[in-house]
Parts: structure tokens; sequence; C-alpha cells
């Protein structure tokens, strides 16, 4: 039973919660561009706008100088960029005005649009909550799995499941997308590893359980290969931002971690920092051509 460390963590649930509904939900230098573009549209969810990343221009949005969208620009010197990354999007903000945004996402493309970078589908099956809900039972049961219990207490994986009906939304998403841009090039990035590869946790870091850590992970290790599924389907091309960031998950000490833990420094709780925002774009460059 937790001692001292659940007053911390519970001290520390709250600051995740906190972080968890504002945001909704330098590493290997970029390749030499291959592709001129004329025209990049950057659209998606908190991980693309680099929640917490300083600086932070647009506050609303929870979007930074220095997320991948910036990192891609400059690279490839597109003639023309629109960043409309919004923390908290789903795919429903693609066609609907988000709360503090300047409208639906899919308002930036256009017929001369001919790169577009996406990252979504973590807020369609509820990232904060569960984020909020794993965090809080692990407080009670640390070497159990009480986060899994709970999303699997009525005999199917309720969060598996979430993630198969994610599928047609993404689709649906891709498929506006060349509706509107049919000659662009759509790049569909996963997510990065949040928690360590090998299923281990970091209880005093981040209060998951070690029961739930390799559930977690291979949650989302289903939702990236959902999306990789999506775009293979739907003429994008998916770029594998977790492979890369194995071994530089929250649980790994400052300058080696590409995500922040709760107690973040870099970046908004559970989000990827510079670091991470810059493997990111490195990731999406060397898959643009």
């Amino acid at each position: 039973m937790p001692s001292t460390g659940t007053t911390r963590a519970r001290t520390a649930l709250t600051a995740l919660a906190l972080t968890a509904a504002l945001t909704g939900i330098a590493a290997a230098a970029t390749p030499a561009a291959q592709t001129t573009y004329g025209r990049y549209v950057a659209l998606g969810d908190s991980y693309a706008s680099a929640a917490g990343v300083p600086d932070q221009i647009d506050t609303a949005c929870a979007r930074s100088s220095r997320n991948y969208p910036s990192l891609v620009t400059a690279a490839l010197a597109p003639t023309a960029r629109a960043d409309v990354t919004c923390g908290g999007a789903t795919t429903a903000d693609m066609t609907s005005t988000q709360s503090g945004s300047g409208g639906p996402q899919f308002n930036a493309l256009n017929a001369d649009t001919d790169l577009v970078t996406l990252t979504i589908g973590g807020n369609d099956i509820g990232f904060a909550d569960i984020i909020v809900r794993c965090a809080t039972l692990g407080l009670f049961s640390p070497y159990g799995a009480p986060c899994k219990s709970s999303y699997t207490s009525a005999g199917a994986d309720q969060l598996s499941a979430k993630i198969d009906a994610t599928a047609t939304k993404i689709a649906a998403t891709l498929d506006g997308i060349r509706q509107r841009s049919p000659r662009a090039t759509i790049l569909v990035t996963g997510y990065p590893a949040i928690l360590p590869d090998n299923g281990t946790n970091c209880f005093s870091t981040v209060s998951i359980a070690k029961g739930d850590a390799p559930w977690l992970r291979d949650t989302e290790k289903h939702l990236n290969a959902v999306i990789a599924a999506q775009a293979a389907g739907h003429g994008a091309r998916y770029v594998d931002t977790y492979t890369p960031s194995i071994g530089h998950d929250a649980c790994k000490p400052s300058g080696t971690r590409w995500l922040e833990p709760l107690f973040a420094t870099g970046a908004a709780a559970f989000h990827p920092n510079a670091a991470g925002e810059q493997s990111m774009a490195t990731a999406a460059l060397a898959v643009a051509g």
C-alpha cells in the first residue's frame, strides 16, 4: 500500500488532470529536402501543435513556434504555408469549428496545396481521460492492472473498440483532404512512445500501475497500426514516429526523453518536448521525399 509516495502522487495527479484538460490532448539533424513544395498545410492535434513547447505563439490552440510543422517548413521552404494545428483537436474538428480555433482545419486546404501533414486520432479515443483514469487508479493498486481492468470489466476492451471505431473517421479525414487538395502528398504521423517500449513503468515519475504499462503500450501501438493502415488504404504516406522514439519516453531523464512526464519542464505533460518535435519533423521529412 503506498505511503509517503501516495501523497506526492495524488498532488501530481491534480497537476496531471489540469494539464490534460488544458491541452485536450534537437535530435538528429533534418535531412536535405528532396522535393520542392509550393503550398504546405499542417493539420492535427496537440502533438502537432507542440503544446507547452516554448515559444507558444497561439495559446488558444497551444501552438509553438518550434512544432514539427515549423521545422518541416524550415527544411522544405514551401512558397506558402498554413499551420492550423490545435490542441484537443479530433477528426470532427477538420470540418467543424473547434473552440479557440479559427474555424474548421480543412478551411486551410485548397487545390494548390501540394503537401499536407496530419496528426490525429488520440483525442478521438479520449487521450486525456485515459491518462487521468490510469494515473488515478494506479495510486490505489501500483502493482496491479487497475486501469486495464476498468476498461475491460464488461468483457471486452473498450479502448480497443474505440480505436477500431476511429479507423473510419481517419479514413473520412484522408478522403476529405484528397477531395480538397487532389494533388497533395499527404503525410500521416503516428504517435511517439509515451511509456517504455519494454513494458516497464516508472511509478515514482508517473503513477501508472505495473500491470497497466504494457497494456497501455500495446494500446498505443494498436492506434498507430490503425492510422498506418488507413494511410495505406487512402493514398497517404505513414510517418512512423514511434520507432525512433524508443528509449526516449516520458520515464527517461531530462536530456534523454522526448516526451515530458507529469512534472513537465519543456512541454505539456505526456507531450513531445522540443527534441520530440524535432524527431517528428525528421521522420516526416524522410517520408516527404
